[in-house]
């Protein structure tokens, strides 16, 4: 028996096609969502190189500017420098938690894109679009 090869597929056909359509579109989410992980696994990296640097520097800076002003006002006015230190600190600490909290909060969401594609793909099965 010969089939025309412009018939319709058939049913067996038509799953296999539905099948291919519905696996191909799962294999171009999964690598969005490679994608997405690993631009967020560098971007994580990066802000911890950058905290990391930023701690050090800091650290140093605040250690020799303390020791320099303790040491050059030490007979006059220890107190007023120390107390004057302390609450420049302060002050810094919450300057930093605060602008901290605004990067965190200027971050995108993870996996965003896959998401939106996701429901892009279910408008156009329900034939909305």
């Amino acid at each position: 028996m010969d089939t025309d090869p412009k018939a319709p597929p058939g049913l067996l056909g038509s799953l296999r096609t539905l099948a291919d359509g519905l696996l191909c579109t799962a294999q171009d989410r999964l690598g969005l969502i490679s994608i997405e992980f690993h631009e967020e696994k560098l971007r994580i990296i990066q802000t911890l190189i950058w905290i990391g640097a930023v701690i050090q520097v800091g650290v140093l800076a605040m250690a020799f500017v303390s020791l320099t002003l303790v040491y050059i006002f030490w007979e006059s006015a220890r107190l007023a420098v120390l107390g004057g230190l302390a609450l420049a600190y302060t002050g810094a600490l919450i300057a930093l938690i605060v602008a901290f909290r605004r990067h965190l909060a200027r971050q995108p969401r993870l996996l965003a894109a896959t998401l939106q594609e996701i429901e892009v793909d279910r408008t156009c099965i329900r034939g909305k679009n």
